[in-house]
């Protein structure tokens, strides 16, 4: 949801950076390997155009 409202990646991954220190380092290192499956999975559907 943060994605599709305006979040960058990097933004939401130092936010769960952030809550690391109060979410456990355990399930931060879990929403960011989801959040990696997410942006490998969204640039599969909207490949970045590298054309000038």
């Amino acid at each position: 949801m943060a994605l599709e409202n305006g979040l960058s990646v990097e933004e939401l991954s130092e936010a769960i950076t952030h809550l690391a220190f109060y979410a456990g380092w355990p399930n931060a290192m879990t929403a960011m390997n989801h959040l990696k499956k997410l942006t490998e999975e969204r640039d599969a559907w909207h490949p970045h155009t590298t054309a000038p």
